[in-house]
């Protein structure tokens, strides 16, 4: 009896460990260095790249928590109108829209979780970064602020 409930949890428990797998996996993902320059400070972060389409469409989905240096960007082959949702996105998001040549076009802080309003650029831009909520305010970063990264 002992080697049959043995055998059932086991059953139950490698599906639910190969789903953590899953929804963790980016969580591990290789980082990049990224600065925001903001105000005469250099605040550094280290951030996922989303390169692929797949990776690009999936962002930060399913995560409940970002590290208070950690974030995505997602860089465009060229510049072009930025459009984001929060579909799936459990936490709050400040997304910088950023041109080519690092400038901010746009910050849309605190984004709403799973919200299917599309969050939009007010101009073309080549990358978007997204970092944990609040940090914008936090560290008192606006539209003056110039981004660099190092890919």
């Amino acid at each position: 009896m002992r080697a049959i409930l043995t055998a059932l949890a086991l059953s139950l428990a490698l599906p639910m460990m190969a789903c953590s797998k899953d929804a963790s996996e980016n969580a591990s993902a290789a980082t990049i260095p990224l600065t925001i320059r903001s105000k005469g400070t250099a605040h550094k972060f280290n951030v996922e790249v989303a390169r692929t389409d797949e990776e690009q469409d999936r962002g930060l989905m399913f995560r409940t928590s970002l590290p208070a240096d950690g974030g995505m960007i997602f860089p465009f082959a060229k510049p072009r109108i930025g459009s984001f949702w929060m579909k799936n996105t459990l936490i709050p998001l400040d997304m910088f829209f950023i041109r080519a040549d690092g400038s901010i076009d746009r910050i849309a802080e605190n984004t709403i979780p799973e919200s299917l309003e599309p969050v939009v650029s007010g101009g073309e831009v080549s990358a978007v970064l997204e970092l944990a909520g609040g940090t914008a305010a936090r560290l008192g970063i606006d539209e003056t602020a110039k981004v660099t990264w190092k890919d």
